[in-house]
């Protein structure tokens, strides 16, 4: 079982190589098979006290299996298969997981409290349907629908799943269970569905420009690093996208006149190094060293 600081080095490195965050996305669900379900969970990490915050709905085979509800800290996991290597994991739900790995590839939220609220908001999709016009070669979240309502949702990529229900699972023949597909807004790149082919060549983009030209301009500046504000990949050339936009420039020693040209989008495709600090923090224990570099995607540690 991969630990969160190797799940978030597969995801930094995948970014840095310039990979398809779409593959990123992928490669990271699947490092985080086997982590553990909680109920109301989206990505804390896998100690004691997450876990006795969220006990009472916690999946019956955690509670059988989960043992140590005693402690406050995880120095109290060792030996637990949830604790490989003594280094921390991290526990979600099904709408938990994939609000989760899309939040840590594209600085995203998918947004909805349960997965018929993240089916019902229109604001997450570019495209969504039933699961027989579910389109080829891009990531989708799929959805059981019962009733009026969607009872559980994960990934699906081609003919392949990977869901957190009895924990992360991933399966490579998709069940009949899931019904519908929706493909979030934040997977830009592709075409839709019924949704014209985007023209040739990249356009000027600047302050006030929507469309999905935009999306991928911030999910290139997201993954050189660049915040868009809270709104993450919306497709809006707001003030949050236009100060990122200057910061890259500046950074990679262009214009700064917030304008995604040519050369700045020449940089986006391949952008210099950006600057690497290392901070050191004497006799910080290894459990809170874990929490805080996992606050930091990319992030690593080395004991001394």
């Amino acid at each position: 079982m991969n630990s969160a600081e190797q799940v978030a080095k597969i995801i930094a490195d995948g970014k840095a190589n310039g990979s398809d965050l779409q593959a990123v996305a992928w490669d990271a669900a699947l490092a985080c098979v086997g982590w553990a379900y909680v109920f109301g969970a989206r990505g804390q990490y896998c100690t004691p006290s997450n876990r006795r915050a969220r006990y009472s709905d916690a999946h019956p085979t955690i509670k059988t299996a989960c043992k140590n509800y005693s402690g406050s800290d995880s120095s109290g996991c060792k030996g637990c298969k949830w604790y490989p290597g003594q280094k921390l994991t991290r526990v979600c739900d099904c709408r938990g997981f994939t609000y989760w790995i899309l939040k840590q590839v594209y600085g995203w939220e998918l947004m909805g409290s349960g997965a018929t609220s993240q089916w019902n908001d229109k604001n997450n999709w570019t495209a969504k349907g039933e699961i027989a016009t579910m389109p080829k070669d891009v990531l989708c979240c799929l959805f059981v629908k019962k009733g009026t309502k969607m009872e559980h949702t994960g990934f699906g990529l081609n003919n392949e799943t990977i869901e957190c229900s009895a924990g992360v699972q991933h399966f490579k023949t998709r069940n009949k269970k899931w019904t519908h597909w929706g493909v979030p807004k934040c997977v830009a790149g592709e075409v839709a569905p019924g949704e014209p082919a985007e023209p040739a060549g990249k356009p000027e983009l600047k302050k006030g420009a929507k469309g999905s030209w935009v999306q991928k301009a911030q999910t290139m500046l997201i993954s050189a690093g660049y915040s868009c504000g809270k709104s993450g990949v919306d497709g809006i050339f707001g003030n949050d996208t236009l100060a990122a936009v200057k910061a890259f420039q500046r950074d990679q020693g262009l214009s700064m006149d917030g304008i995604v040209g040519a050369a700045t989008w020449a940089a986006l495709e391949n952008p210099q190094s950006i600057q690497l600090y290392t901070v050191t923090i004497p006799k910080l224990p290894l459990y809170k060293a874990e929490a805080l570099a996992g606050q930091y995607t990319g992030a690593t540690m080395k004991k001394e």
